[in-house]
């Protein structure tokens, strides 16, 4: 099977969109449709179908996602077993759209010369494993227990929480409003996930303040969200600030601070003390430059402070 087909298939499902696969692979759109149009000819099922929005992932294609995930990580740890050293500096940015992505990039702006390996883990043990046994360099997370032996870490972000509503919600004209002004509406995050630490965070969240924060549903990604918000008058959901969103103009959404407090999204950078790669400190000492204050306005839960 040609691998770079199956890459360009995860990539493709995980931004729902050609053209964004081709940007995150650094091939032209057409090149894509070619991938994929010929891994569906030698499977000999359709893995998408074209919608005005985007690419929808068929049920065939849903199926075969994850094996195409199974293999290649089956690639890249036999080609790891023989490779002599990993020049790439290898991070976690959690996902592609979200504010570690983000400071990888301006990273990256601020030292062209580094070589890069962007990966997307999916929860925090994951990528904690991954660190220790040194599969992957660093990962950007939200830390709620202690550390193994010799991985560290240092908050580097705290991303302020936007509240997400259409243009009929009763607090879309709002600039901003307060934690407190959010009781009794209800928050729909249907990609929490119990055990993870983003469901750690809102949970603590939704505790300080009295909020109602409801994962029930299936999770059928950010544009099904997005159109469900767009077209409700008593939904909202939470967005960090830095989270990259596009949507249709007619769908008004509004993305209205949340202040006193702000509560804050607390990403660290984590890494094992004794990895030995070049770039690893040249990430650290950028990052550090631009670590957060603790402001007392902010509100975190109580594991990260």
């Amino acid at each position: 099977m040609d691998l770079d087909a199956v890459r360009t298939f995860v990539a493709a499902a995980d931004a729902g969109q050609f053209q964004e696969a081709a940007a995150d692979l650094s091939i032209t759109q057409q090149a894509v449709s070619k991938r994929i149009a010929g891994l569906e000819k030698e499977l000999g099922v359709r893995l998408f179908t074209r919608t005005a929005r985007g690419a929808q992932l068929t049920i065939d294609g849903q199926a075969f996602l994850p094996h195409a995930r199974n293999l290649l990580e089956a690639a890249e740890r036999a080609a790891a077993s023989v490779r002599p050293g990993r020049r790439a500096l290898r991070v976690d940015v959690i996902g592609r759209r979200l504010a570690p992505a983000g400071l990888l990039r301006d990273f990256h702006r601020a030292h062209p010369e580094t070589e890069l390996d962007v990966v997307t883990l999916f929860d925090a043990d994951a990528a904690i494993s991954a660190v220790r046994t040194g599969t992957i360099d660093a990962s950007f997370r939200a830390l709620t227990r202690q550390l193994p032996d010799h991985v560290e870490a240092a908050r580097v972000l705290d991303e302020p929480i936007q509240l997400l509503t259409g243009p009929t919600h009763e607090l879309a004209a709002a600039r901003a409003v307060t934690p407190a002004e959010l009781a009794g509406h209800r928050i729909w995050m249907p990609g929490i996930v119990t055990g993870t630490e983003w469901a750690a965070y809102y949970d603590g969240l939704a505790a300080a303040f009295g909020l109602t924060i409801d994962a029930t549903g299936p999770n059928f990604g950010i544009e099904p969200l997005l159109d469900m918000i767009a077209d409700s008058s008593t939904l909202a959901t939470f967005v960090g600030e830095q989270t990259r969103l596009l949507w249709p103009a007619d769908y008004g959404l509004r993305r209205i601070a949340v202040h006193a407090p702000t509560p804050v999204y607390p990403h660290s950078l984590i890494w094992r003390s004794d990895n030995p790669h070049p770039a690893l400190g040249a990430l650290n000492d950028y990052l550090h430059a631009k670590q957060p204050d603790h402001d007392a306005k902010t509100w975190t839960p109580e594991w990260a402070r």
